[in-house]
């Protein structure tokens, strides 16, 4: 008999996800052990800016990580069932995050209110008079009692009073948190120092050669002070902004709600797991297939670099947005006609933004392999290659060895390129109603919906502004992180 109070869900998207941060982390593994890595990473390091993005990035992955870690709450048995001793789980799938923004998702309000408001946005006939007036929220502002006309004009200064009171108390426990996090990290770095230096002093430890500290400076950059004051700095802000948010949270709407009466803040969070995997698993599609032909094209020539060019020739012939919504479209037929295949309303969505993500990857090769093509053409001419080929080394070793090594800079900086893009084609797409499941929550989804709320007298802007926002921070740290990666791992850049 399970005895847990949940039963575990891992979605094919979670799986996916997970099984994508195991792959960086053994590939960081392997990074450290390379020099040249070492030193390309260690200029990415120094980099104030690249620092506060990646600080940023984390922050948004930290929300996406706790937003796939998916459970079904169990329920309490009816007393026949009881004796069965079978366990009913309910059939919404819900996620970690759900269970820490439980405030503000299981408190919706009739609809649309301003951000950190107590009454609703619109007018509405009073229950039992001919006025019409501003009704009250059902939990926004609840605590701030108010009963009478004179009450009700007293309001508005004790409401003032009570969020300025709020969020001067959750900046408080986000400077205090982030202090204790700050002194337990100079603890451990202090004690991991005097660990390394004992096992040197004794000489139970030989200088290895993959260690950056026995590494000549010109080889590994000296850590950057500014930069990591930088990243400092922007975990204050961010723990500070984190703070005020939840103390707020817990007795306001602190980005209004929507025209259904869903928190907005909430349905932003939980945009975020959409936009990191339409970016990370769409790559994980579209990378092998345009490392793979951009190889094959540039160095075989002849018959196969024909064959590869009219292919992606041919995908670029045809617009886009079109070929897109022609493939979603069979998808969703197929998903449609096949209802036994899903257990949970959850699964059904993450069947389509899966078939998302592999429809943009198929679609979106086509640049980075036209670039990988170009790129071979010239390093196979090189004397190295040429060499290569006078001791009868094969095509295979060859590309394996001498090629793909090479061209690693482009594809790295192709791949972080295009995440930000990808996040802004879901945005897109949604809006034109060929995106991700309506039930899925994501950026897109916040502006199709949103749109028609600035024609509204007065406008409804919140909506849009914080999906907006969300989104905007998001691209713009890949974009920043991705000119950091550009310039420490150009080989023109490193001379």
């Amino acid at each position: 008999m399970n005895l847990l109070p949940f039963q575990i869900v891992v979605l094919w998207s979670d799986a996916l996800l997970f099984a994508l941060l195991a792959a960086v982390f053994l590939l960081a593994l392997w990074a450290r052990r390379q020099a040249p890595l070492r030193a390309s990473w260690a200029r990415v390091a120094a980099n104030k800016a690249a620092m506060v993005s990646v600080t940023i990035l984390m922050a948004f992955l930290l929300i996406g990580v706790l937003d796939s870690l998916h459970y079904r709450a169990r329920l309490d048995a009816a007393p026949g069932q009881a004796a069965a001793g079978k366990a009913i789980y309910a059939v919404e799938v819900t996620s970690l995050l759900d269970a820490l923004l439980a405030p503000l998702r299981e408190h919706p309000e009739k609809t649309y209110s301003a951000p950190l408001a107590t009454h609703l946005f619109a007018k509405e006939p009073l229950p039992g008079t001919e006025m019409r007036d501003f009704p009250r929220l059902a939990w926004g502002g609840a605590h701030l009692f108010a009963t009478g006309q004179a009450a009700e004009d007293a309001l508005a200064a004790h409401h003032v009073k009570d969020v300025l009171q709020r969020g001067v108390l959750g900046a408080a426990g986000g400077l205090l948190f982030w202090l204790l996090a700050l002194f337990i990290v100079q603890r451990a770095n202090i004690a991991w120092r005097r660990k390394s230096a004992q096992k040197v002093g004794s000489g139970d430890t030989a200088p290895d050669s993959n260690q950056a500290v026995f590494l000549p400076k010109a080889v590994v950059p000296t850590p950057n002070p500014p930069a990591r004051n930088a990243v400092s700095l922007t975990l204050l802000a961010l723990c500070v902004l984190a703070g005020v948010a939840i103390g707020l949270g817990t007795g306001y709407h602190v980005l209004g709600t929507d025209k259904v009466g869903q928190d907005v803040l909430y349905l932003s969070l939980k945009s975020i797991r959409t936009g990191l995997l339409i970016g990370t698993l769409t790559t994980l599609v579209m990378l092998p297939v345009a490392v793979v032909l951009g190889i094959l094209a540039g160095f075989l020539g002849g018959w196969v670099d024909d064959l590869i060019q009219y292919l992606y020739t041919t995908l670029n012939s045809i617009p886009g947005v079109l070929l897109i919504a022609a493939a979603v479209l069979m998808m969703q037929v197929l998903i449609d006609t096949h209802p036994e295949w899903f257990t949970t309303a959850a699964e059904r969505a993450d069947a389509r933004l899966l078939a998302l993500c592999l429809i943009l990857g198929m679609t979106s090769w086509t640049g980075l392999a036209r670039l990988l093509r170009g790129e071979t053409l010239k390093l196979r001419e090189l004397e190295f290659v040429q060499a290569a080929r006078a001791f009868g080394v094969g095509r295979l070793a060859i590309m394996q060895r001498h090629i793909l090594p090479n061209l690693m800079h482009i594809v790295l900086i192709a791949l972080v390129m295009d995440f930000s893009g990808l996040v802004l084609a879901e945005a897109v797409l949604s809006y034109v109603g060929v995106g991700v499941d309506p039930s899925t929550i994501s950026f897109g989804t916040m502006i199709n919906a949103a749109r028609m709320e600035l024609a509204r007298d007065p406008m409804v802007w919140w909506s849009l502004a914080s999906a907006f926002s969300f989104m905007f921070i998001l691209v713009l740290a890949a974009n920043l992180f991705t000119d950091a990666v550009r310039d420490a791992f150009d080989p023109r850049a490193m001379s």
